[in-house]
């Protein structure tokens, strides 16, 4: 099931950011129906031909130079860019960014980063963020959508922080495994150790 709330709540959700939830609708009842495990860029992956219809550059696909998609920050001597970000996927005619999170997304206030940096790109107006709706380990679960919700909300209530964005996306999805913390650091690991070699 997906879930999603605009911030901020006062206004509309544009048309096409309706599209964007559209796809991860579409990516969630499709992915319902197989018994693997998603990461997030497995996630991205199934959403990609959809963003890609709707007028989105999504990172590894062949509307992008190379596999990464880098939005600029700072310009430096002779308009050189200086400093960039790298986003999931960017839609420059809405100037508008989506990045996809998993189990990390709360977890590690991955969310926030997501905020930080579009908030310096340059030429970007909406974000979106894309997390589970609950993420279960074994031992308990935490519901990724709400916690990331109940930080918007404060944000815009409290109105002590202008946001240089028109508007914040929030997209909760549904996996039918999700990957274990446990795993997930086992991986790292395991890269690292790799990467050493």
């Amino acid at each position: 099931m997906i879930n999603y709330q605009f911030y901020p709540k006062n206004n509309r959700l544009p048309d096409f950011l309706t599209e964007v939830v559209r796809v991860f609708s579409e990516m969630n009842n499709r992915i319902s129906r197989t018994n693997r495990k998603y990461k997030s860029n497995d996630i991205l992956a199934e959403c990609r031909e959809g963003l890609i219809q709707i007028g989105y550059k999504v990172e590894g696909s062949h509307n992008t130079n190379g596999n990464f998609i880098e939005v600029p920050v700072l310009f430096g001597r002779n308009n050189v860019l200086e400093k960039s970000f790298r986003a999931d996927a960017f839609n420059e005619k809405f100037k508008s960014v989506i990045e996809v999170e998993a189990g990390r997304g709360v977890l590690n206030n991955q969310f926030l980063k997501d905020l930080f940096q579009a908030c310096m790109m340059q030429d970007v107006e909406y974000l979106t963020i894309a997390v589970l709706n609950e993420y279960r380990t074994k031992n308990k679960s935490n519901n990724n959508f709400d916690e990331v919700c109940k930080f918007f909300d404060a944000l815009y209530a409290s109105d002590r922080l202008q946001l240089p964005l028109k508007g914040v996306l929030v997209v909760g999805y549904d996996t039918p495994i999700v990957q274990e913390i446990e795993e997930s650091f086992g991986e790292v690991v395991d890269e690292l150790e790799s990467n050493e070699k």
